[in-house]
C-alpha cells in the first residue's frame, strides 16, 4: 500500500469514527445545556448529572446492571468452555448437534423468551421459581450463542487437539492442559464474545421488564422512566452508559494487554 492509499484509508477511517460519534456528542451537549433550540446551545449547566447520581433508584439501577451483566457472562463462560472440552477430546462427532443447540436462541425474541419462562416457572417455588434466577438464566440463553461462537472459533484457531496431546506428553491430564495451555491461549476470543455480550444486557428493556420484580432495574428502564420525566436527564442517562460502556471495554481490553505483555516477558526470560 502506496503512501497516498494509506492516507486516504485513514481519512476515511477518520471520518466514519466522527460519524459514528456524532449522535453521543449530540446528546453530550443536549445534556450539558438548558437551552438548544439554535445553533448555539445556552444555559450550560451540570445539573441533570447532579440529579441522576443524587438519585438512589440510579445508583441502584447501574449497581444491578452491571451485576446482571457480570454473572450470566461468568456462567455461560464455564458451561460453554466444559461443554467444547468434553465434545472436542471425547465426542467429537457430537460437536455439530451442540452448536446446532447453541445457535437456537438466534431465533427466539425476548419476548417470547420471558413468557414462556414465566408460563413454566411462574408458579414454581422453590430456587428456580425466584425472579432473579429465571432473570439470569433468560441471559445466559440469550448470550449464549455469541460465547460460543466466539470461543469455539478460537478453539479451532489454536488447534486444540494438537496441543492437549503435546501436553499429555509430558505428563499433564487433558483438563489440567485444557485449563492451563487451551484457554490461556483463546482469552482474545472470550474477551471479546464477553464485551459483546455486555452491549446485548446493557441494551435489554424486553426481558427484565418481563421477569424481574418491581424492584429491580437496569439502565434500559430508568432511562425509561426519566424519558417521562425529563429530555435532559434521559440525555445523561444514556452519555452515562455509554462512558460506562466504554469504561468497560477499557478495562478489559488493557486487562488483556496486560496478561499478553507479562507472557511475552516470561518467555524471553
Amino acid at each position: 500500500m502506496n503512501k497516498k492509499s494509506k492516507a486516504l484509508s485513514n481519512v476515511f477511517m477518520i471520518c466514519v469514527i466522527v460519524w459514528l460519534l456524532l449522535p453521543l456528542a449530540a446528546t453530550l451537549v443536549y445534556s450539558l445545556f438548558r437551552n438548544w433550540t439554535e445553533i448555539v446551545p445556552k444555559g450550560f449547566s451540570f445539573n441533570s448529572y447532579i440529579t441522576i447520581f443524587s438519585n438512589p433508584r440510579f445508583i441502584s439501577a447501574l449497581y444491578q446492571t452491571v451485576l446482571l451483566c457480570i454473572i450470566p457472562i461468568i456462567i455461560t463462560i464455564i458451561v460453554v468452555l466444559l461443554a467444547l472440552f468434553v465434545v472436542t477430546v471425547y465426542f467429537p462427532k457430537l460437536e455439530k448437534y451442540v452448536q446446532l443447540l447453541c445457535m437456537i436462541p438466534y431465533t427466539i425474541q425476548g419476548v417470547i423468551l420471558s413468557v414462556s419462562i414465566l408460563s413454566v416457572y411462574g408458579k414454581a417455588g422453590g430456587f428456580f421459581g425466584n425472579r432473579m434466577v429465571m432473570l439470569i438464566g433468560a441471559y445466559c440463553i440469550i448470550i449464549l450463542p455469541h460465547i460460543y461462537q466466539g470461543i469455539r472459533n478460537s478453539m479451532h484457531a489454536v488447534n486444540m487437539n494438537m496441543l492437549i496431546e503435546a501436553a499429555e506428553m509430558l505428563g499433564a491430564s487433558r483438563l489440567y492442559a485444557f485449563f492451563r495451555v487451551i484457554v490461556p491461549n483463546i482469552i482474545t476470543g472470550i474477551t471479546v464474545s464477553s464485551l459483546l455480550a455486555v452491549g446485548i444486557l446493557f441494551g435489554d428493556y424486553v426481558i427484565i421488564r418481563n421477569l424481574s420484580s418491581g424492584g429491580t432495574i437496569n439502565m434500559q428502564i430508568y432511562l425509561y422512566q426519566a424519558m417521562k420525566r425529563s429530555t435532559d436527564e434521559s440525555s445523561a442517562v444514556i452519555v452515562v452508559i455509554m462512558l460506562l460502556t466504554f469504561a468497560i471495554t477499557a478495562l478489559v481490553l488493557y486487562l488483556q494487554s496486560k496478561s499478553k505483555l507479562e507472557k511475552i516477558q516470561k518467555e524471553g526470560r
